[in-house]
C-alpha cells in the first residue's frame, strides 16, 4: 500500500508531540537489505519451516549439525547486509532527539551499523559466539570458518566443547537487552513499530506499555486496532517521506 502524505504529516505530528519515543524494529524493516522476513504469508521461512524444529536450543543440542547446516549460511549472509532508509532515518532520529532509542528482534546488526546509539537486540546479534562448555568468547567468523573447513559443529579451540551463536534461540530464556528494554519502556508515550508482526512472544507483549502506538507494517498485526496511526507500506517508503516531513534530509 502507497504512503499518503497525509498519514505521513500525521505521524510527523504524533512524533513531535511525543515526551519520550522508542521504537520497535521487526524482520520487515531488513528485507529492504536484502534479508528476508519470517512470518510475512507466502514468503517467510517459518510458513515453510517449524522453528521449533529448525532454530531452537533443542535443534542445536539434539541434531546440531543439521541445525549449523540450516542457519549458519543463512546468518553469515546478513554479516555483509547494509543499512537501508530506514534503518538510516531512525539513527537520524535519534541524532535530533526525536527518539530515546530502538528495541530491535533482529540480530543483523544493521542499526548499529547504520549509527543508532542506544539499541537493546532483544534476541541477541551476530558479532559473537561462545563456548557452551567453558564459556570462551569467539567472532562470529570463528563459526563461519570452522563450518567452511568441515568442522560441524564447530567447536572451542580451548575446551573442545561446541560453540553456539550470541542469538536468543526458540526455548531460551531471554537476555539482559529484553529487560533493559523494560525498563526503557516505563513512561513511554509513543512505541513506533516498523518491521514486525508482533507474533513473536514475549517482545509482542510490548506494545502494552506504551500510551500511543505507530504501526509501519506490511501486513496487519494484533494491535492494529489499538494504535494511533498504522501505515501497511514498507519502511523504506514510509521512512524516506518521513524524513522529509521531519526536515531531517
Amino acid at each position: 500500500m502507497a504512503v499518503t502524505e497525509n498519514i505521513v504529516i500525521k505521524a510527523a505530528e504524533i512524533i513531535k508531540k511525543s515526551r519520550k519515543t522508542l521504537v520497535l524494529t521487526g524482520a520487515g524493516i531488513s528485507t529492504e537489505s536484502g534479508i528476508p522476513d519470517y512470518r510475512s504469508k507466502g514468503t517467510g521461512l517459518w510458513e515453510k519451516y517449524d522453528p521449533t524444529r529448525k532454530a531452537s536450543l533443542s535443534a542445536l543440542m539434539c541434531n546440531p549439525k543439521e541445525f549449523y547446516e540450516f542457519n549458519l549460511p543463512r546468518w553469515s549472509t546478513y554479516i555483509d547486509a547494509k543499512p537501508n532508509i530506514a534503518h538510516r532515518v531512525l539513527a537520524l532520529m535519534e541524532e535530533h532527539g526525536l527518539i530515546e532509542g530502538i528495541i530491535t528482534q533482529n540480530i543483523d546488526g544493521l542499526h548499529i551499523k547504520a549509527g543508532s546509539k542506544r539499541v537493546w537486540e532483544v534476541h541477541g546479534h551476530l558479532r559473537t559466539c561462545h563456548c557452551m562448555e567453558c564459556g570462551k568468547s569467539y567472532p562470529f567468523v570463528e563459526l563461519k570458518e570452522q563450518y567452511e573447513m568441515g568442522i560441524n559443529p564447530p567447536r572451542c579451540k580451548k575446551c573442545s566443547g561446541m560453540l553456539r551463536p550470541d542469538v536468543v534461540l526458540f526455548e531460551d530464556p531471554m537476555g539482559k537487552d529484553y529487560y533493559s528494554a523494560l525498563e526503557a519502556l516505563r513512561g513511554c508515550d509513543l512505541l513506533i513499530v516498523v518491521g514486525s508482526s508482533l507474533q513473536v512472544y514475549p517482545v509482542a507483549d510490548m506494545p502494552r506499555y506504551a500510551k500511543k502506538l505507530i504501526i509501519i507494517n506490511r501486513e496487519p498485526t494484533p494491535w492494529d486496532p489499538k494504535a494511533a496511526l498504522v501505515s501497511h507500506s514498507s519502511a523504506g517508503e514510509f521512512f524516506t517521506k518521513l524524513a522529509k516531513a521531519l526536515n531531517l534530509e
